[in-house]
């Protein structure tokens, strides 16, 4: 059973929890590693369970196109064109709701496949581009995909709805061919608004602890923060090598905007997105993992 959360103008993506084990690297891990995967696998419930259902919702009219979120757009689109393959044969958007990435990696792959939970966003995806995308539907912790059957995969604005993250890179793991490239978007906790109002104590959340961050104010089910250091770790449990890392909507604020314009601040995320990936500070941390 399906249980729909309210929707918010902050609240993105979406998928269901499962009891069903997936795939796991034999790859020894780090006592670091360990301790994360432990303390994901000890987030798992009995029962499969909605985290956040978009079905019946437009996420693409009421998030992105009546919202000023042009700024985020373009940042999202410069860090995939800089780590997705040039020539991908087989290609899967995971939790990519209706496709709104697609004209970045349709023209590289000869095929791409575009899994999300919602059947809504799955029946725009194919009113906007038809035969070209192929769309299949399913449970993120338990992919409809055989293993070793993608070159590619890109994940972007997800994570935040994923409690339990060793699970979700395990599978993407599985499905990559070995050399495959992943190309994953992670909402950071660890960002300078957290930092400082930490510091005033104006929160109690913690932006330099490893566990993540649940921002029950956006969405009591599910909208998840993660500490760099902590998804890092669960990214190489799996068995991936982190190639790459971005900076991504380093300027993500409403004032800002206001003040500069959208224009200007896309000009700055250009040259930031590389420059700033060390200190990981973003809202967005992008990662180009290798199988």
């Amino acid at each position: 059973m399906v249980e729909k959360t309210a929707k918010s103008s902050k609240t993105e993506k979406k998928t269901t929890t499962s009891t069903k084990k997936p795939a796991r690297s034999t790859k020894p891990a780090s006592k670091q590693a360990a301790k994360v995967t432990k303390k994901a696998q000890s987030s798992t419930k009995p029962k499969a369970k909605s985290i956040s259902d978009y079905n019946g919702y437009d996420y693409k009219k009421i998030f992105w196109e009546d919202a000023d979120r042009k700024y985020e757009d373009a940042a999202d689109r410069m860090a995939i064109r800089r780590l997705l393959p040039r020539e991908m044969d087989n290609f899967v958007d995971i939790a990519g709701g209706y496709g709104r990435l697609a004209n970045e990696y349709l023209s590289r792959a000869k095929v791409a496949t575009l899994f999300d939970y919602s059947e809504t966003e799955l029946a725009q995806a194919k009113e906007i581009y038809g035969d070209q995308l192929k769309t299949k539907s399913g449970d993120i912790y338990s992919l409809p995909f055989k293993d070793n059957t993608f070159d590619a995969l890109l994940m972007v604005r997800a994570t935040h709805h994923f409690k339990d993250m060793q699970k979700v890179s395990d599978e993407l793991y599985r499905v990559l061919k070995p050399g495959g490239v992943a190309v994953i978007e992670v909402a950071n906790k660890k960002t300078l608004p957290r930092m400082f109002r930490y510091w005033a104590g104006k929160t109690d959340q913690n932006p330099f602890s490893l566990e993540p961050i649940h921002l029950k104010e956006i969405d009591a089910d599910g909208f998840y923060n993660y500490h760099p250091k902590y998804i890092e770790a669960i990214f190489r449990n799996s068995g991936f090598q982190i190639s790459e890392v971005l900076s991504v909507s380093n300027f993500r604020s409403a004032r800002l905007k206001a003040i500069f314009g959208n224009k200007f601040l896309i000009n700055l995320e250009s040259g930031a997105q590389k420059l700033l990936a060390p200190v990981r500070f973003a809202p967005s941390i992008y990662y180009k993992l290798v199988k």
